[in-house]
């Protein structure tokens, strides 16, 4: 029997590919979703931070979910995706932009097919994953995006846009 994990009954997701892994995010926290586009680069930026995009006046941050996960770098195709985000991280609003390989659709996620993430006994980043899912044969993972870019992150991606 599943152990339900922090997921709220009828909550909604963006399920998005990254390789041949499938994520979630939540819809409340996705402000809009973007063909990819040109970036300004970012001088002495770390590998996923893969630049700065302008989204209706207001520099937004782009992160590779890919580099981001460890996984390694791949051309983008007409599928890649900016997936505009609006994470709460402490006392404030991270605006982020995350790019997925592609994006499949808003969905909710059946309650009795969720579970907590998995503890494996060694050093793994558990942390940011909300939940695990599956959804028609396939596990789905679900993001915390604010453990995600918690810490060392938020702060180098707030100071990074500020003039």
């Amino acid at each position: 029997m599943p152990v339900i994990a922090a997921i709220a009954p009828a909550e909604k997701f963006v399920t998005l590919g990254v390789g041949r892994e499938v994520f979630a995010v939540g819809v409340d926290v996705v402000r809009e979703i973007l063909d990819l586009q040109p970036m300004a680069a970012l001088p002495n930026a770390p590998p996923f931070l893969m630049g700065i995009i302008d989204v209706r006046g207001e520099a937004v941050p782009v992160i590779s979910l890919r580099l981001k996960l460890g996984l390694p770098a791949e051309a983008s195709t007409d599928q890649t995706r900016i997936v505009v985000t609006e994470i709460p991280v402490g006392d404030r609003v991270l605006v982020l932009g995350l790019v997925a390989d592609r994006v499949f659709e808003v969905t909710e996620l059946d309650e009795s097919a969720v579970e907590a993430p998995p503890e494996i006994g060694i050093r793994w980043r558990s942390d940011y994953i909300r939940a695990v899912a599956r959804r028609s044969g396939v596990f789905v993972i679900v993001f915390d995006l604010a453990r995600l870019f918690a810490g060392e992150d938020a702060a180098l991606l707030s100071s990074e846009t500020e003039p």
